[in-house]
């Protein structure tokens, strides 16, 4: 049965952690019928009908950059995941929730309440980079600076953490998700060919890359010419992808430098000699890491699993509830978490 349960309801995917392991990990995608808005798929099954639904259909991203969007959509979708995960085998477990850095206590209180209605008793929701801090056991007695960059599919979550708790953070809406608005514009800028968000992820992935490969590659892919209205076929490189995807690598390396300028100058000679953590499914672009590394001068230490890193810290925070208490994110009721 379980108990303890770790949570990241993401831009591009839910992820449920449980028991030592992820239990789910869908879409962040439902697809409703167009009058009623009842929901009729999700996750994978709605992902696939994204730009191929009928009038009588429309696809429906519950989540936006990291904040919930889309209220009763969310907590529909969450149900329908949290039941696929663990059936009718919990019994009001104890969840933490992660979203990004910044946020407003609305919107704290607003995933607090989706996951209260999915079958949440104890609930905390915490920062990102805080559950990635829970995830690497930091020391959290000592005062030391750590670097944590968590690309996610919305955004570019970047804080320092000092003895548990957040020094200095950013949350920026530059993030994985545009390295695939930016492929798609650049295909259609030289190409006169226009892709989907499907087909231009996918070409991320299969050669995109933060640096020149040793080895150019490349792919076909389809589309529709913007001007004939037909589909066409078209090659592309990896040095195509690089020159098309260069300006929001740029930005996301901007936002690390701006969070290092208003951090303390002890705290930054922590994170020089120690080096940065790299978390979220954006970090596992090709070349990434180096490409960090050259532009800011730290070291950086890709994770493990970086697509899960979030959630198998939020999981580890709920073994720790007295480092919780001790930067005030204990696990609470949602009346508790309501100010009146």
């Amino acid at each position: 049965m379980a108990t303890e349960i770790g949570i990241d309801l993401g831009t591009s995917k839910t992820v449920i952690f449980s028991s030592s392991k992820v239990v789910l990990e869908l879409p962040s995608v439902v697809t409703v019928d167009s009058e009623s808005f009842e929901p009729v798929y999700y996750g994978e099954k709605a992902r696939q009908t994204l730009g191929r639904t009928p009038d009588s259909l429309v696809c429906v991203s519950p989540v936006e950059r990291g904040v919930i969007a889309d209220y009763d959509i969310a907590e529909l979708m969450l149900k329908n995941y949290m039941h696929q995960a663990f059936g009718n085998k919990i019994i009001r477990p104890s969840i933490i929730a992660t979203l990004p850095t910044g946020l407003t206590e609305l919107q704290h209180h607003s995933l607090a309440n989706v996951v209260e209605s999915s079958g949440g008793r104890n609930i905390s929701v915490i920062e990102s980079p805080l559950a990635v801090a829970f995830g690497l056991g930091l020391d959290f007695s000592v005062p030391h600076g750590v670097l944590i960059v968590d690309i996610g599919a919305g955004t570019t979550d970047i804080a320092v953490i000092s003895m548990g708790g957040v020094a200095v953070c950013d949350s920026f809406k530059t993030a994985s998700g545009d390295l695939d608005v930016q492929i798609a514009r650049y295909i259609r800028k030289e190409y006169n060919i226009e892709i989907g968000p499907l087909t231009a992820e996918m070409i991320k992935k299969r050669i995109g890359s933060a640096l020149p490969r040793p080895v150019e590659i490349a792919m076909v892919a389809k589309g529709r010419n913007v001007f004939t209205g037909l589909p066409e076929s078209f090659e592309i490189s990896s040095g195509e992808v690089l020159e098309a995807i260069s300006e929001t690598l740029d930005s996301i390396c901007g936002g690390i430098r701006q969070v290092l300028n208003r951090t303390d100058p002890d705290l930054v000679a922590d994170i020089t000699g120690d080096g940065l953590y790299l978390a979220g499914g954006g970090a596992l672009l090709f070349g990434l890491p180096e490409y960090i590394s050259e532009y800011t001068g730290i070291e950086v230490h890709l994770l493990d699993d970086p697509a899960h890193s979030v959630v198998k810290g939020a999981a580890a925070a709920l073994k720790k509830p007295q480092l919780l208490k001790n930067v005030d994110y204990q696990l609470r009721s949602i009346k508790e978490l309501i100010v009146e």
